[in-house]
């Protein structure tokens, strides 16, 4: 009782803070008022914790808190003295590499033997709806030309992880969603560099040879190396096995708070088109991988995977790409803001189909009907 009563506290606490700088900003004194709006965004999230329906929207709520600190106080996240923290984003992201590398195994690869139609449908997909999509929307909107990149970026990344957990929430195929994100991910130092060069370089100049080495050595090389040290080690570092996913969540999070800090000048220009884009071009994304693999006849759970793996995307390479490219804050807030957006829809679309019986649940069903009815007439 006193554990519930102390998550309601939570939320009563959050919506004192927003009250209080809501007030704040309308009365222009606002001063404090982003420590008490990331305060409130942060209770919020708290206060997730203890109902089930919304434990999975938490992360998510602690990295709008970050994008809201970074917004109000950008100073703290660019630089420390001397040193500029966008430096550690490639590093970052060769770390979480080698952690999803760690968790892959030969049976991912075998996957691709196994479900070849799966496969090659959801992998021409993902690597036509998407870039298509972003290129339809930067030309739609009318982006500035970096900005613009930086969606048909997004759209142009491999699938990201956070698919697998995506697809075994809406009771999809996870083999098949695993499977996916690994050719994908192999498949972008050539794929991303060429589909970059044909559809972003009308915006801007790409060096595709360039942007191969950016992606093999941000991407292939830390998966190898993470392949190579599951293969050795599997089951010996049970520690690191526990550690990797929350690593990798508060890197992204890290991350997209020094994107959000360097690109404030252009998100306070643009910010409501390019969430209004992001959040067409995921969820578009989500309906046409659905829909074309209905056509190509897939059963109900590879649809839903295909869909999935269509409209999330790797933001974190996506972000490290435009940080060898030196565009960071202007290539990279597309990546940013496509994050947490990718994360609430997916968790949202998730839900819905989780209490959405697919076909052979509910022949299932009927049969045990059936026949419970047949032993109580017996």
């Amino acid at each position: 009782m006193l554990r519930i009563y102390s998550y309601k506290t939570f939320f009563c606490l959050s919506a004192l803070c927003l009250l209080t700088a809501g007030i704040l900003i309308w009365t222009d004194a606002d001063s404090g008022s982003g420590i008490l709006l990331v305060a409130a965004v942060v209770l919020l999230a708290l206060g997730f914790r203890r109902y089930a329906a919304l434990k999975g929207y938490t992360y998510t709520m602690m990295v709008i808190a970050a994008v809201i600190a970074a917004m109000f106080y950008p100073q703290y996240f660019i630089t420390v003295g001397d040193f500029r923290l966008d430096r550690m984003i490639t590093p970052l992201l060769q770390i979480i590499m080698f952690g999803m590398g760690t968790a892959m195994s030969a049976q991912d690869f075998i996957g691709i033997i196994r479900m070849p139609k799966g496969v090659i449908v959801g992998t021409l997909n993902h690597f036509t709806i998407m870039p298509l999509l972003g290129f339809t929307l930067a030309s739609i909107f009318d982006f500035p030309p970096e900005i613009a990149a930086g969606v048909i970026l997004i759209g142009c990344s491999p699938c990201g992880m956070a698919s697998n957990v995506i697809s075994y929430l809406a009771r999809a195929n996870l083999a098949l969603s695993i499977t996916l994100t690994t050719v994908s991910t192999f498949l972008a130092p050539i794929l991303t560099p060429l589909l970059m060069k044909l559809l972003a370089g009308q915006f801007i100049e790409i060096d595709v040879v360039k942007m191969v080495w950016d992606i093999t050595k941000i991407v292939i090389l830390p998966v190898g190396a993470g392949l190579l040290f599951n293969h050795l080690l599997k089951g010996k570092v049970k520690w690191l096995d526990e550690a990797m996913p929350l690593l990798s969540m508060a890197g992204i999070g890290f991350i997209i708070l020094i994107i959000t800090a360097a690109g404030r000048g252009s998100l306070l220009e643009i910010g409501i088109a390019l969430i209004a884009s992001s959040l067409i071009h995921n969820t578009a994304g989500y309906f046409l991988g659905y829909w074309s693999a209905r056509l190509f006849r897939m059963q109900e759970q590879d649809c839903r995977t295909i869909a999935i793996e269509v409209g999330m995307q790797n933001g974190g390479l996506a972000s490290g790409i435009a940080r060898e490219m030196g565009k960071l804050a202007t290539v990279g807030l597309a990546p940013a803001i496509f994050g947490p957006l990718m994360n609430i829809t997916g968790s949202m679309l998730a839900t819905w189909w989780r209490g959405r019986l697919i076909e052979d649940d509910e022949v299932r069903k009927v049969e045990e009907t059936v026949r419970g009815k047949l032993e109580t007439e017996r």
